[in-house]
C-alpha cells in the first residue's frame, strides 16, 4: 500500500522509511533508493538502540550516552590525554573537555598534569568512578545482549562484517568523521 501525503497519520518511525524512499524515488528518480534505505535504517537503527541504552542504563545513573563513552573510554586507556579519548568516543575535545568537568565534579574522575608536558592532562577514573562504569557496563551489556537475541550467532558475525565492510570502505571516498 503507497501511502500518500494526505494520510500522514497512518505514517510511523519505521513506514516513515518506505514512504519517504517511494516519495523521493517518484520526485528525483536519479536517486539511488536502496542506498538511501540503506542509510536511513542504519541511521534508525543505530538511534534506537542508543536511545534504548542511555534511557535504561545511563540515564538513571545520572550519565548521558556521551558521558558513559567518556566513562568508558578512560577505563580501558587510563591513564589517558582528554584529546585521546575525543579521539576514542569519537566526540570533539570541547565536548569531552565539559563532560570531564562534570565527571570530575561527581567524583568519578580524576585530571592530573602529565609529567613530560605540563599543558597535557592526564584522565583516569578514581575509586567509585571504576566501581560506577564496571556496574554500569555489565547492565549495558546485558542490554546489548537483549538487542542481539534477535539474531543468530552467524547472522551476528555476518552483520559486524557488513558494518565492517561499509565502514573500511568509507576511505574510499574521504568519508568525514571524528578522529
Amino acid at each position: 500500500m503507497t501511502l500518500e501525503p494526505s494520510d500522514p497519520e497512518h505514517l510511523h518511525f519505521w513506514s516513515f522509511i518506505d514512504y519517504a524512499v517511494e516519495r523521493v524515488s517518484r520526485e528525483l528518480p536519479s536517486i539511488d533508493p536502496v542506498a538511501m534505505r540503506l542509510v536511513f535504517t542504519l541511521h534508525r537503527a543505530a538511534n534506537m538502540v542508543v536511545y534504548d541504552l542511555e534511557s535504561t542504563v545511563h540515564r538513571p545513573r545520572g550519565w548521558s550516552w556521551p558521558g558513559f563513552r567518556v566513562l568508558f573510554a578512560i577505563w580501558l586507556s587510563a591513564p589517558v590525554e582528554a584529546k585521546k579519548v575525543a579521539e576514542l568516543s569519537g566526540m570533539s575535545r570541547a565536548a569531552v573537555s565539559a563532560l570531564v568537568n562534570t565527571l570530575e565534579r561527581d567524583g568519578l574522575v580524576r585530571k592530573e598534569r602529565a609529567a613530560y608536558d605540563g599543558r597535557a592532562l592526564g584522565l583516569s577514573l578514581t575509586e567509585s568512578g571504576q566501581e560506577a562504569i564496571a556496574s554500569a557496563f555489565l547492565a549495558h551489556n546485558e542490554r546489548e545482549r537483549e538487542w542481539g537475541s534477535a539474531l543468530s550467532g552467524d547472522e551476528k558475525r555476518t552483520l559486524i562484517e557488513l558494518l565492517g565492510k561499509l565502514t573500511t570502505h568509507s576511505v574510499d571516498f574521504d568519508a568525514r568523521h571524528r578522529a
